[in-house]
């Protein structure tokens, strides 16, 4: 189900993307949309707000700019539009998302204003809130259910495997089994993320940071993602592991610890963090990073950068424990069959 960001997440994000703003001359708006005049609880204005999240597009943020009054909606992509087309359109399809919700008299009231940056500038907040930032819920309970069942399982039954694919590594080059590295988890949380080592060690991390760097700014033909073809920092089992994704195995006691999910978002390294933009860094805010996911069964080394964060963001909109049983399903045959990994 899709979440609305706190207020001091929105907050956090909003500053980023005027920041952005700034160094690129990239313009954004800021949608406000008070719903101070609607006769609801709080937990009504959280399924409106819901409602007119589900209703924006993938490159959209939806948050509360000040809880629970008023709810903001950052704009990413203009491609080129002024206040006088966007106003209309969004004033529309605002009202259209709270219809099932809200009496129409009480819908003609609420009001909505459009500031574009860095003409506008950004309106000065009122106050600060600090609201928990963990899932509640009972769907949030039953996947954290399913990923302890999974991981405990999945250690048990392949430990065995494990003992194999450690040996291979230590035989075939010196250095640790183990790749640990940071990753950035849920809500910008960092982690030591685990993998069997497919590097030899010291490798020299420059040359993924200038391609994740081009990748993300479209500088990288399609179909490339993440993997560097015929990186000559892999060695010649790790070209193995890498390409059956054996190499993720140890991602497991990853979801045991609760860093991760059997299913959900890939979990970027900082510096790729660092090229993020706004609609980009959804991805880590509204869902635990996960081992697979819609982007690792249909996209994989194939699909472009932008395609895989939309992939992330359609599962975050539709996630469920029944779609992730059917791409947990599916997960196997795609490392089988190898298709799209490097």
């Amino acid at each position: 189900m899709f979440s609305i960001a706190d207020e001091t997440l929105f907050q956090r994000l909003l500053s980023l993307e005027r920041r952005r703003c700034e160094r690129t001359e990239e313009r954004f708006a800021l949608l406000l949309i008070d719903l101070e005049d609607i006769t609801s609880s709080t937990s009504d204005l959280e399924t409106i707000g819901r409602a007119i999240g589900n209703a924006m597009r993938d490159t959209d943020f939806t948050g509360w700019y000040q809880h629970p009054a008023v709810l903001g909606v950052i704009l990413t992509t203009l491609n080129g539009s002024g206040r006088e087309t966007i106003e209309p359109i969004m004033l529309e399809r605002i009202r259209a998302a709270m219809a099932p919700h809200v009496e129409s008299d009480q819908i003609q009231r609420v009001r909505i204003s459009c500031h574009i940056f860095p003409e506008d500038g950004i309106p000065n907040r009122i106050f600060y809130s600090d609201h928990d930032k963990k899932q509640n819920g009972n769907p949030a309970v039953l996947k954290r259910a399913m990923d302890l069942a999974g991981s405990v399982a999945a250690l048990l039954i392949l430990s065995p495997l494990f003992a194999v694919i450690a040996v291979l590594v230590k035989l075939t080059s010196p250095g640790p089994v183990f790749f640990r590295q940071k990753r950035i988890g849920q809500f910008g949380g960092e982690f030591t993320f685990l993998k069997f080592r497919s590097m030899y060690v010291n490798s020299d991390p420059s040359i993924h940071k200038e391609f994740i760097r081009d990748l993300i700014a479209k500088k990288v033909e399609p179909g490339r993602t993440y993997k560097i073809t015929n990186d000559p920092r892999i060695t010649s089992i790790g070209r193995i592991l890498r390409k059956s994704s054996l190499d993720e195995l140890p991602q497991f006691i990853n979801v045991l610890k609760g860093d991760m999910s059997l299913v959900g978002p890939r979990p970027p390294i900082p510096y790729e963090f660092e090229h993020y933009s706004l609609w980009h860094r959804r991805r880590i805010v509204e869902a635990k990073p996960g081992i697979t996911g819609d982007w690792q069964v249909h996209g994989r080394s194939r699909t472009t950068f932008d395609e895989m964060v939309r992939m992330d963001l359609r599962y975050i909109r539709n996630q469920s424990l029944w779609l992730d049983l059917k791409l947990l399903m599916k997960t196997p045959f795609v490392m089988i069959s190898g298709d799209g990994a490097y």
